[in-house]
């Protein structure tokens, strides 16, 4: 990783932050929300997403490790309302669920 890239990932991951499902429900409406799997580092993904780093990116979404958040995840979120994080990489929001942790509540 470049310097560059070094302070930029600084950067994104001093902007990431807890989320409720309803603080994000205006950026889903407006279709603006990408999701990234929760076993993938969301900071790289926003990363790549600030960089405009195509390759990356589309071979993420065709993993499935990012995509557009699609309705059915939506309501299973408004449903059980998770912990979400998020980081703006305009003109998007990637928003990760965090896996729950063994003895954690």
């Amino acid at each position: 990783m470049s310097e560059d890239q070094s302070t930029l990932y600084a950067k994104l991951l001093g902007e990431t932050a807890p989320i409720s499902w309803q603080e994000l429900q205006p950026f889903f409406a407006r279709g603006a929300l990408l999701r990234v799997a929760s076993d993938f580092d969301l900071i790289e993904a926003a990363l790549a997403v600030a960089q405009d780093d195509r390759d990356k990116v589309a071979a993420w979404l065709t993993a499935g490790q990012l995509a557009k958040l699609e309705a059915e995840q939506a309501q299973d979120w408004q449903a059980r309302d998770p912990s979400l994080w998020a980081v703006v990489v305009r003109p998007w929001v990637l928003v990760q669920e965090r896996a729950a942790r063994p003895g954690l509540h």
